[in-house]
């Protein structure tokens, strides 16, 4: 089953300018491309999602660099100032440090967004950060943003809504030079189910149970986990999140090298275009790197048809 991007999105030429900040493997990337969005520059300081990045986009300006150095002399005046900021200071798998882990990027967010002085500012981050431990670090993040002219607004968005086959919540802050002036997508996709979106491809080798599977995969996944470059594997994530694969006809444990064979029993693992899938990238985009490093950039990145709805909202903003 093809996953698309927003209809509305698909030929616009691109309007505004973007600086996107620890871009992963592309998933924020493409849904702004969609949304008709330049992007000036993509900086991450992964090699192998840089490479990535260049492989599928050539013409893309990227740029591998620590956030924390990052010189913005060339991007002064970029139309929006784009992040998907490391999850593990924030997230409820991890400890929870926020501004005591080292991992913590807001600082130098903040930074390159005083020193460019765009239009627009859109960050996505784990869930975590919308709770209540993190209330006076939010306020700390809004307090900076107004000192240089910004509104902000803060939403808890979830992927599944907006035609992703996965449950995947993320929290949203778009700040804007305008008040009033924004408003979230509405999120009114028909859910996909994991065996609609992957039949196809899990049948690809003539899999005699591939449709007996997809029945039972009948629902939206639950969440993929990446895992950070010191910790995690390729597999689905932890106990729990691997129970729930397993309710869907799905091995958690790992992933798989090619889907099944004809006479395969039990239960199938997924490939790693088949979590790429789940994230809604464009069925032709590649990784770069070894099993686990692909895995980490699918697991870890935003998906594609939620990162296009959240900016075709901003857009709008832009162009009145």
């Amino acid at each position: 089953m093809p996953i698309r991007l927003p209809r509305a999105s698909r030929g616009k030429r691109p309007t505004f300018s973007v600086l996107e900040l620890c871009a992963g493997a592309g998933g924020q990337a493409v849904g702004f491309e969609a949304a008709g969005f330049a992007h000036v520059a993509l900086v991450d300081k992964d090699p192998h999602s840089c490479a990535t990045l260049r492989i599928n986009r050539p013409y893309w300006n990227v740029i591998e660099a620590d956030l924390n150095e990052f010189d913005t002399r060339n991007w002064h005046g970029v139309d929006v100032v784009a992040a998907g900021l490391p999850c593990p200071p924030f997230s409820i798998a991890g400890q929870q440090l926020g501004s005591e882990d080292d991992r913590d990027l807001f600082p130098a967010l903040l930074r390159i967004v005083s020193e460019t002085e765009p239009r627009a500012v859109i960050v996505e981050n784990v869930r975590g950060l919308l709770t209540r431990r993190f209330e006076i670090y939010r306020s700390h993040i809004i307090a900076e943003l107004q000192k240089i002219g910004f509104f902000t607004h803060w939403q808890l968005l979830d992927a599944v809504h907006y035609g992703a086959p996965q449950n995947r919540r993320r929290s949203f802050l778009v700040a804007l030079r305008a008040p009033n002036s924004f408003s979230w997508p509405s999120g009114k996709a028909e859910p996909v189910t994991v065996g609609e979106a992957l039949r196809d491809m899990m049948g690809s080798n003539g899999w005699r149970n591939a449709d007996k599977w997809a029945k039972q995969a009948n629902r939206p996944g639950p969440t993929l986990v990446g895992g950070s470059r010191k910790h995690g594997g390729p597999d689905l994530g932890p106990t729990r999140a691997r129970k729930q694969w397993a309710e869907l006809g799905v091995d958690g444990l790992g992933i798989a090298d090619s889907p099944p064979e004809r006479n395969f029993e039990g239960m199938p693992r997924l490939t790693i275009p088949m979590t790429a899938k789940l994230q809604t990238f464009p069925d032709r985009w590649q990784f770069m790197g070894n099993k686990t490093q692909r895995y980490r950039q699918i697991g870890n990145a935003l998906p594609s048809v939620m990162a296009a709805a959240v900016a075709e909202q901003v857009a709008q903003c832009l162009a009145r």
